[in-house]
């Protein structure tokens, strides 16, 4: 009896004993243990800091353009006695089964093209020519400057240019770049954009089909600025090639014009310049963009003007420079290059004249003028600040009729695409 109560006295003893650690449990939250919180005075840990990653800096494709010689593999100098060729273009034709045979203008238009510009697949093969001929690209405002001597004189003066041996400078430049409302009936692209990955991209329409998309291996610049890229030794400093615009339909296929016809209080008015004011906008990155990657503006005239003409008076000369200033210098920024429409010399003869067309003009800023020729000519003018120089013309005339004067750039014989361009005739003997 007495054990049984010694064991009924040890049972009472422990659960005595296991009371108080049960008070240090709860089960208010599923019976799982919660620790105290913690008193307002005492010091809460320090949460440690989310690591923020350092993004990696965009690299730029044009920097090994721009960055692909150095200054010490500069070390041939190219003279001023020795010449800079210069090779302009209009736009390319895109579609040229289309715009030589199935569209819808007149047969005097469709030789025009065929005089005057050349294909894509043409123009692919003459810049792969002449840079395996040794061409290297430069800038045209790197070739020649404006110096004043100690009587406070100012004259042009062609620099000596630091060239890679091996290497011959050319200068390209593209006239029209504006993408004409003719033009987009003809088989041309129709703007230039910039594409969502920041490169120059060109709007093209299908004349078959309808249908509208982005390329970059139907449009002159495109396909310069990729041949760059995969071939950077091409460019002197990141050089690509100069636009010659006007500026009665825009620039780079925006339609930037004003129309001065429409009076300040036509009821028409507002929405013209809001429309006007977007495409202003839109151009805006284009010609950044453009820059950034080495292309340069010169002045087509406002208005594609005759120069030699004497139906184009003073009077109209200072109006059209006016208007270019205006409406295409404001967003591309000043130049002094001038490219001259039709190759019309002012005053009919820039070289022994400086009349009041070529004075007036100087006056506005412009140095170089830039007619077509048939070789690499310039002369620096004597009695004005100025200098006159020839380009020649890669086209449709050329190619059937000036191989040999060609053939330093390219063999017309391999550029030529006789399959679809009209049957007009040729002589490559010439």
């Amino acid at each position: 009896m007495r054990t049984k109560i010694n064991r009924l006295l040890a049972l009472g003893l422990a659960l005595a004993l296991m009371l108080p650690l049960a008070a240090c449990k709860s089960t208010g939250d599923g019976g799982q243990s919660q620790t105290p919180a913690p008193s307002q005075n005492e010091e809460q840990p320090a949460a440690t800091p989310t690591p923020t990653p350092t993004p990696e800096p965009e690299v730029d494709p044009y920097d090994a353009v721009r960055n692909y010689w150095s200054e010490d593999q500069l070390t041939q100098a190219w003279g001023p006695d020795q010449p800079v060729e210069h090779l302009f273009f209009h736009p390319l034709i895109a579609y040229p089964q289309f715009a030589f045979h199935d569209a819808s203008i007149p047969e005097s238009q469709r030789n025009g093209l065929d005089d005057w510009m050349v294909t894509v697949d043409e123009f692919k093969k003459i810049i792969q020519s002449v840079y395996d001929k040794g061409y290297i690209l430069v800038n045209m405002g790197d070739v020649w400057s404006e110096v004043t001597d100690e009587n406070g004189v100012s004259r042009m003066q062609r620099n000596t240019l630091m060239l890679p041996e091996g290497k011959k400078p050319l200068i390209i430049s593209f006239d029209d770049v504006n993408y004409y409302e003719y033009m987009l009936e003809e088989g041309f692209t129709s703007k230039l954009v910039l594409g969502d990955d920041g490169q120059i991209w060109a709007e093209c329409t299908d004349p078959y089909t309808g249908e509208t998309f982005l390329t970059q291996d139907l449009d002159a610049t495109p396909i310069l600025d990729n041949f760059v890229l995969e071939h950077p030794d091409f460019s002197l400093n990141g050089a690509k090639a100069i636009y010659s615009l006007t500026g009665y339909e825009g620039i780079l296929g925006y339609r930037t014009q004003n129309d001065i016809d429409i009076a300040a209080d036509d009821p028409a008015r507002p929405a013209f310049d809001a429309k006007r004011a977007a495409e202003i906008e839109a151009v805006k990155p284009i010609i950044a963009r453009l820059k950034e990657t080495g292309w340069t503006f010169g002045s087509h005239t406002w208005g594609h003007i005759n120069l030699g003409s004497d139906k184009v008076d003073l009077a109209w000369v200072q109006r059209d420079t006016v208007r270019w200033a205006e409406e295409v210098g404001s967003l591309v920024g000043p130049t002094n290059i001038l490219f001259y429409p039709h190759g019309a010399r002012p005053d009919g003869d820039d070289w022994h004249n400086t009349g009041a067309k070529f004075q007036y003009l100087q006056s506005q800023g412009f140095r170089i003028f830039a007619s077509v020729g048939i070789n690499a000519f310039s002369y620096i003018k004597k009695d004005i600040s100025a200098v006159i120089c020839d380009r020649l013309h890669p086209d449709g005339t050329t190619l059937r009729w000036a191989r040999s004067r060609y053939l330093q750039f390219y063999d017309a014989q391999d550029i030529i695409d006789l399959t679809v361009r009209p049957d007009l005739g040729y002589d490559f003997s010439k």
